[in-house]
Parts: C-alpha cells; sequence; structure tokens
C-alpha cells in the first residue's frame, strides 16, 4: 500500500508545482523582485546562458533540500514530495529550455498536438518583452493559444487608444 501512497503523493505535488510555477512567475519573475533575473529571458540575446536560469539553481538547491531532508528524517512523505518538485523540475527543464526554446542540441518542433500549443502559449508568453501585459504564465499546463493571442491584442488595442479624461 505505501507504494501507491509515495505515487499518489508524488504526483499530488508535480502538479500542485504548476501552481507554485505559475505563481512564482507572474508575481515573483514578472515582479518587482525577481524581474532583474528574468529580464534577459525576455529579451534577444546569443548567450548559452541567463540571469533567468538562476531560477533552476535555486530550485535544485530546494529540490536537493527536500531529498537531504527526507535522508536525514526517513520521512517517506518528505522522500514523495521531494520526488514530486524534481520531476516537475525535469519536465519544465525538458519542455521549456528544451522544447520551446531549443537550448538542447537537437531541434523539434512538433507540428499538433499538445506538445505544439505548450510551445504556442509560452511563444505568446515572450510575445511581451517588458513586465507587464504577458500571458501564460504556466509551464505544463497551457492556455488556449487563441485566446492568449486575443487577449494580447486586446491589451495592444487598450494601450494604442487615447484616453480620455
Amino acid at each position: 500500500m505505501l507504494p501507491l501512497w509515495f505515487i499518489l503523493l508524488t504526483l499530488a505535488v508535480f502538479f500542485f508545482m504548476e501552481g507554485v510555477a505559475w505563481w512564482t512567475h507572474r508575481y515573483i519573475m514578472h515582479g518587482p523582485l525577481g524581474w532583474d533575473w528574468h529580464r534577459d529571458h525576455h529579451e534577444p540575446h546569443d548567450k548559452p546562458l541567463e540571469k533567468n536560469d538562476l531560477y533552476g539553481v535555486v530550485g535544485s538547491v530546494v529540490g536537493f533540500g527536500l531529498f537531504l531532508t527526507a535522508w536525514l528524517t526517513g520521512l517517506w512523505q518528505v522522500y514523495a514530495v521531494a520526488t514530486g518538485v524534481t520531476l516537475y523540475g525535469a519536465v519544465y527543464a525538458f519542455v521549456h529550455d528544451g522544447l520551446v526554446h531549443q537550448r538542447w542540441p537537437w531541434n523539434w518542433m512538433p507540428k499538433n498536438g499538445y506538445a505544439r500549443r505548450l510551445v504556442q502559449a509560452h511563444k505568446l508568453h515572450h510575445a511581451v518583452q517588458t513586465r507587464e501585459g504577458a500571458v501564460s504564465f504556466g509551464f505544463v499546463f497551457a492556455p488556449n493559444p487563441q485566446r492568449l493571442n486575443a487577449i494580447l491584442k486586446a491589451r495592444r488595442a487598450e494601450r494604442a487608444s487615447p484616453t480620455v479624461d
């Protein structure tokens, strides 16, 4: 029975991490505290590393700390949490860095399906190069790209129209 609970808790943490990632991306990375690290991720460049990669280092330190805590306490629940967090980080690295930003040695762009939707949603996020006005802050759950595009167009039209006082 324990392996089933371990798997269920690991999966629950994995899916919970999408909410943590969304919130962190929206309010930390695009907020006044974290924009300095995240800014270069939204700007064109040809560097192999970005300041934004420091967020991955922070996530790795958290994951390591969870595994260390699990080892020191022997609690399977902490191992499950550490596994869920680390699994999310691995999927994030593969999807975000590899698939979306093509930072791996192979180049594959999906033609259709959910992987294509992930790429489109994240590309629409990068259509805005400033802190404000971006859409789609998640990494594994991809909103409908047509809806995101409509939101971006409405925001651009709103900014372009003169305000009446």
